[in-house]
């Protein structure tokens, strides 16, 4: 029997409203404890809240109750909707601490508990913690897009087709002569199963819009860069000087332009250098402008490097005259344009971004994927009965890990660490 467990659910005191969950098999003799009689399942009532050895009133809250397995941990559940002063929290809580067989909750236990049940899969836990750490509108979008089951739904299409594929096969070995070889129907509808796949693959990740999109401005020294970080971000992040090899290191800048995260960074100019220490830095902003998801190159358009999401500026514009074909005319002086500078890369900066509202595949999604995109791929062009059937074996575990009903131990501690307490 797993211990009951408790912890404040809602934003930290004070507040309006606090929310005191508690699940597990004592939780409704708790409830009793504190609250008296319960109301029905899934029904909200008032009750006075008593401490259970001294019958004190602690407050008046709204109690709900919800009975295994049809809770949010499939456990049974008692919420206590009180009032969220310090004083009154801590005197539920220390309450609580007081009844025999509860225990605090663990950051994320709650969630576990979810997961250990059925009642989520862990491409759904996945999008949870995503959603808790939203900053912008587009990372929650596709938050809630996983966390509301996205794609343990396409999974679950995914499972049906390879299990009647897997049927086929396995019927073959029982029933077939060996030297017909494998149904070539049967081999069409895998190869049509790994190329879907294949297509899920290529879609743009989750990780540039959970981490934000890698925006670096380079080029030589003293071309203005320090100044355009600075006019963009509306306050003095970098030194500006009129000094060559001022900037030594990276500075980064985290912005949001219209929802889209972004990691505006700052670099060393590119130039030889007999410094050492400017050396290094010249080092580090050469492998940004390698990683960068979107460059902005501040110097002779002709020595820019090549990327594909480059843009060419032509800072200080309101000294350096007319700008270069192909050039974004940008003055950090006068303002001249930024507001241009800014949509560009939000428009390019978009184009690595998953749709909203769809579903984005993480690393972790992405790997198990692509080892069962791996083993549909071989079994499509196998021969051998006994060979696909044990490809589509492989498959189907693969899509377990994706969902967590298999080899996922040592992910799980890392995941449900990243949840609050209380959730």
């Amino acid at each position: 029997m797993s211990d009951t467990i408790f912890a404040l659910s809602s934003g930290r005191p004070p507040a309006a409203i606090a929310v005191i969950r508690i699940s597990g098999p004592q939780a409704h003799l708790a409830g009793e404890r504190l609250c008296g009689s319960l109301p029905e399942p899934r029904t909200a009532a008032v009750r006075e809240v008593r401490h259970p050895e001294t019958g004190e009133l602690l407050d008046e809250a709204l109690v709900l109750r919800f009975d295994a397995p049809a809770s949010s941990t499939g456990e049974d559940v008692i919420e206590l909707h009180g009032h969220g002063g310090r004083a009154v929290v801590d005197s539920l809580l220390r309450a609580l601490v007081g009844v025999e067989g509860l225990r605090q909750a663990a950051p994320g236990e709650f969630t576990r508990r979810a997961f250990e049940n059925g009642r989520i899969d862990l491409t759904e836990a996945e999008g949870l913690a995503d959603l808790i750490e939203a900053e912008t509108e587009s990372q929650r979008k596709a938050a809630l897009a996983l966390a509301e089951g996205g794609l343990r739904k396409q999974i679950t299409i995914w499972q049906e087709r390879l299990l009647a594929l897997s049927a086929q096969a396995e019927r073959a070995i029982d029933y077939d002569d060996d030297d017909e070889g494998v149904d070539p129907a049967l081999l069409r509808d895998c190869a049509d199963l790994a190329g879907e796949l294949r297509q899920w693959l290529e879609r743009p990740r989750v990780e540039p819009l959970k981490d934000g999109v890698l925006v670096v401005v380079a080029g030589p020294p003293n071309a203005g860069k320090s100044s355009l970080i600075n006019a963009i971000v509306g306050e003095e992040r970098t030194i500006v000087t009129d000094m060559p090899g001022t900037t030594r290191d990276h500075i980064e800048v985290p912005l949001s332009l219209g929802g889209v995260p972004i990691r505006l960074t700052d670099t060393a100019g590119l130039r030889e250098t007999e410094d050492e220490v400017e050396a290094i830095g010249v080092g580090r902003a050469e492998g940004l402008v390698e990683a960068s998801d979107v460059l902005l190159w501040l110097g002779d358009p002709e020595s820019a490097p090549h990327h594909r999401r480059l843009v060419n500026i032509h800072a200080k514009s309101d000294i350096d005259g007319p700008a270069p074909a192909g050039s974004l005319a940008v003055s950090a002086k006068t303002g001249e344009g930024l507001k241009a500078l800014l949509e560009e890369v939000e428009q390019l900066a978009r184009t690595i971004l998953p749709d909203e509202d769809s579903v984005a595949l993480n690393r972790r999604q992405a790997a198990h994927l692509a080892e069962a995109q791996g083993a549909l791929t071989a079994a499509s062009v196998g021969y051998e009965p006994v060979l696909v059937a044990e490809d589509f074996r492989l498959a189907r575990f693969a899509f377990d890990r994706m969902t967590g009903r298999a080899g996922v131990e040592d992910v799980l501690d890392a995941l449900f660490g990243r949840f609050c307490l209380g959730k």
